[in-house]
């Protein structure tokens, strides 16, 4: 095989890959954007609201570590993303066809199993560059998963506002179906020859100090993306008149940032201003976002707050992915990448459900102010715990 067929095969390669990462956060996040204001429709407190949006969190906690220890042994990641793809599936057809407050809490939390997956395309995507590439394979994957997102948002949104909320899980249905298709021609890489990960090393995986922070921080992280722009937000925005569409349109000018931000966060970033800096100043920006939502009185205004946060979130996301797999054996990464993720799940969790009790109890502006100090929180762990270059123990 010539260099020129090589280069051709391994763009294909990561082209069939990225589409289907496309098609598989298209698939659980076409209805993302209404969701919340469906739920407060049934007739349910903010806590219930919480609660519901969080067990998509929660799911993934439970099942993240054991995901990517299982295909670790296995080493067979293509099987896993595939069975990711058709819990994708399961979750959009059970919001389709039943819509009591519990069957949304049961079929949310399949959507966070399903999500739960991402451990293992996060790796497997890695495993086709170099591990000193770390960091910008996890941005371009990032950056394809949000373009999917944007996508399914705007998308989703408007076919609720035309043919109604349920068309919007539908539409999730038909693009897992489409994932399944194209993640068949996912080439699986089998370089790996070590032995997996045993159970001692799992421990000091889990222990290392470096991971730890950053755990610590993709926890924060996700608390204030799951309580504002997929929890609480839309409930502002609707109370400011919002309809679908324009839900939609918030979702994804929130999301549209961060593709520019997580495909330059790994690379222009970090190699400019650095990887403290450029995780402080992306959690700074992010708390400012959500301080300010108390305090707009238009669309327009919280629009701009969304898309503020977005490139924050987008900065900070795909860099603390990157790092935690920076410096790990290519037979751990999926074990390092699980407990990273299955830990960041604790803040897609208490995110809405801490804020939805926070609403209930005091007011839905206190949750966000309470929000915007995680941000702070967050920045100041970066300047006390960060290192420029962070390496494992």
């Amino acid at each position: 095989m010539t260099e020129g067929e090589i280069v051709y095969k391994d763009k294909l390669k990561h082209v069939i890959f990225i589409i289907t990462t496309l098609l598989f956060w298209f698939s659980l996040y076409t209805y993302v954007p209404i969701f919340p204001g469906y739920i407060e429709n049934s007739g349910v407190s903010h806590s219930m609201v919480g609660l519901i949006i969080g067990s998509y969190g929660f799911s993934q906690m439970v099942i993240r570590i054991p995901l990517g220890i299982i295909s670790d042994r296995l080493n067979k990641r293509k099987l896993f993303i595939i069975l990711g793809i058709v819990f994708s599936l399961l979750s959009s057809l059970g919001l389709w066809l039943f819509n009591s407050a519990w069957s949304m809490l049961i079929f949310r939390a399949l959507a966070g199993v399903a999500a739960a997956f991402w451990v293992i395309f996060s790796v497997l995507f890695s495993s086709y560059f170099r591990s000193d590439e770390a960091t910008k394979a996890t941005g371009y994957i990032l950056a394809a998963s949000n373009l999917g997102r944007v996508l399914a948002t705007s998308t989703g949104s408007y076919a609720a506002e035309i043919s109604g909320v349920k068309s919007s899980f539908l539409l999730a249905a038909i693009a897992a179906v489409l994932a399944v298709i194209t993640g068949m021609f996912i080439s699986e890489n089998k370089q790996n020859s070590r032995k997996p990960a045993s159970v001692t090393e799992l421990l000091s995986i889990g222990k290392s100090s470096d991971l730890t922070i950053l755990s610590v921080l993709g926890i924060l992280t996700q608390f204030i993306a799951y309580a504002t722009v997929y929890g609480f937000t839309p409930i502002v925005a609707q109370s400011l008149g919002a309809n679908s569409a324009l839900l939609g349109l918030l979702s994804t000018l929130s999301i549209l940032p961060g593709i520019p931000a997580g495909a330059l966060s790994g690379s222009f970033f970090t190699k400019k201003f650095g990887e403290k800096k450029t995780l402080f100043t992306g959690y700074i920006i992010t708390a400012l976002s959500c301080v300010s939502i108390p305090f707009v009185k238009s669309l327009t205004a919280l629009i701009v707050t969304q898309v503020i946060g977005g490139f924050g979130k987008g900065v900070t996301i795909p860099l603390l992915m990157g790092l935690c797999i920076k410096n790990v054996e290519e037979n751990k990464r999926g074990s390092a990448m699980g407990f990273f993720q299955a830990i960041y799940g604790l803040g897609m969790f208490a995110g809405p459900v801490v804020v939805g009790f926070i609403s209930d109890t005091v007011s839905l502006n206190a949750g966000f102010y309470f929000t915007a100090l995680i941000g702070i929180i967050a920045a100041f762990m970066v300047k006390l715990f960060v290192k420029d270059s962070i390496t494992s123990d």
